[in-house]
């Protein structure tokens, strides 16, 4: 069997070739705006956390806590204080 090359055929081939291409790189760039997005979104969070914390450390700057007494094994050592 012979097969010839038509115009149309070659240009229909071209056409879907191009198609393709373009539905791909439509896609490529969706994911890569999604990527981008993400990664605003989660140094959006980061910085919301770093401030929160900044804000909750000026507010107790120079202010003593005492620590409470929690059922079980403590973590605090009492040390004898001896006169020098």
């Amino acid at each position: 069997m012979i097969a010839e090359a038509s115009v149309v055929g070659v240009f229909r081939t071209l056409l879907i070739l191009i198609g393709l291409f373009m539905v791909l790189r439509f896609f490529g760039r969706l994911a890569t705006a999604k990527r981008n997005q993400d990664e605003l979104n989660a140094l959006n969070e980061e910085k919301r956390k770093f401030n929160a914390e900044k804000e909750r450390v000026s507010k107790n700057l120079g202010k003593t806590k005492i620590a409470e007494k929690t059922s079980g094994v403590n973590d605090i050592e009492d040390v004898d204080f001896e006169e020098v």
